[in-house]
């Protein structure tokens, strides 16, 4: 077990020398994920230009990544409870290196299609195998902020392909940029991809992998562990479904749409990005501290206020500064809690023998989750009935259901060995 993480006391944990490749492998794997999901929103105008997309072509442009994470998500579990943490993560880092040169190179649409929905099994695999193998590695005392290193690289990834696409984009003019600025925009994913290549192996394999016994999904079901599925399946959905990838992805419509004074686009993405990197440090400090369930209380209230500010604000035309500002108030409370909990929280309640394969059932209730908010936030605010008013009191009720299940469900996990969480589940 020399290649793996020692086991000590019943808790199988990464030595200290090896603490900090853990924590790279985590944050690569974030990045990766957070660039790929960002990028083809910088090079979606220019992809569809050189396409000719009509606008239905346009927005499976945009959702074909989305739609790989599906079946990527399902499938994590399976290889990484049958061959491995790092052997399913090397896959993850080999599928967005090659994804990302052939996104750059397409000749046809067809082909631009298939790439991305390659990356979207990158993303799918990385989003349910990060969480466990840093769990399953990190120990008790300081599982939560190791485990939020993945979130952190999300958000860094997001906020580093705004800078990356902007400067790609400078380097032309509109032509220069629908012929090739855009193949550059999603070729420079191979980068980090390469880097991630580079640390695995010297990464240790998880050692509670290593001793886990067989299981099957069959025993997620059981009415033991009925319990941690609920939690970590409604913390996820909740996560979604309160409305964070309605900012993410239409933060400019709602803006102008509001007359607000932040029209330009890469202003106001830039803003939001930059609240949210600093409020996911605030997490990565304070959770091992505070706890899970504290924190996501606290993340939850403030979403609550901020998010029926926004319908409020949206509602009465007042828009300006209060606008702006709720809006930062919900990224910021996201940030904080919903943000980095859910993973952290569903790789920390299942048993080892089944945990690759119950974390594949919690992401896919946050790609099944995203997909819905993606596809449905245009619909709903512009049906004159509900409006953006409406849409934001909606998200806003959600937060009030997430509260509400947390404070009945959700139990505190910091400082405790997953062996004694697994325990804990015992009575059923």
């Amino acid at each position: 077990m020399a290649a793996g993480c020692s086991a000590a006391t019943g808790s199988s944990v990464a030595s200290g020398s090896r603490l900090p490749v853990v924590g790279l492998v985590a944050a690569a794997g974030g990045f990766l994920f957070g660039y790929d999901t960002a990028v083809i929103n910088g090079a979606n105008q220019y992809v569809s230009a050189h396409f000719a997309l009509s606008s239905a072509q346009e927005g499976v442009a945009a959702a074909s990544a989305i739609l790989g994470c599906i079946p990527g998500a399902i499938v994590a579990g399976f290889l990484s409870d049958r061959y491995g943490r790092k052997r399913a993560l090397l896959l993850c880092a080999v599928l967005f290196a090659l994804s990302g040169v052939a996104s750059a190179l397409p000749s046809t649409f067809t082909e631009f299609l298939v790439a991305r929905f390659f990356s979207g099994i990158a993303i799918g695999i990385s989003s349910m195998v990060c969480p466990v193998y840093v769990s399953e590695c990190a120990p008790a005392n300081s599982r939560g902020r190791l485990g939020t290193l993945f979130q952190l690289g999300i958000v860094v990834g997001i906020l580093v392909t705004f800078f990356v696409n902007a400067a790609i984009q400078g380097q032309g003019d509109a032509n220069w940029n629908q012929a090739i600025g855009w193949r550059w925009m999603l070729g420079a994913e191979a980068i980090p991809a390469l880097l991630l290549l580079c640390t695995l192996p010297l990464a240790p394999e998880s050692s509670r992998w290593l001793a886990q016994e067989s299981g099957h999904i069959g025993e997620l079901f059981q009415k033991r562990f009925r319990r941690p599925l609920v939690i970590a399946v409604g913390v996820a959905a909740i996560a979604q479904l309160s409305g964070i990838n309605a900012v993410m992805y239409y933060s400019t419509r709602i803006f102008t749409g509001a007359g607000v004074g932040v029209g330009d686009a890469f202003t106001s993405t830039v803003i939001i990005g930059c609240v949210n990197l600093l409020f996911t440090l605030v997490a990565l400090v304070t959770v091992d501290r505070a706890g899970r369930r504290a924190l996501l209380l606290i993340g939850l209230l403030f979403q609550i206020a901020s998010l029926s500010t926004v319908a409020w604000s949206l509602g009465t035309h007042s828009g300006g500064t209060l606008l702006l500002v709720a809006i930062l108030v919900f990224i910021a409370a996201f940030a904080l809690a919903l943000g980095p909990i859910p993973w952290l929280l569903g790789s920390e309640v299942f048993p080892a023998r089944i945990r690759g394969r119950a974390m594949s059932v919690v992401s896919f209730s946050v790609w099944i989750s995203c997909y819905v908010v993606a596809q449905t936030f245009p619909v709903l605010n512009d049906t004159p009935a509900i409006g953006p008013a409406g849409t934001f009191a909606l998200y806003a009720a959600v937060s009030v259901v997430g509260l509400l299940f947390t404070w009945r469900l959700v139990p505190e996990t910091k400082g405790r060995s997953l062996e004694d969480i697994e325990a804990s589940w015992g009575a059923g």
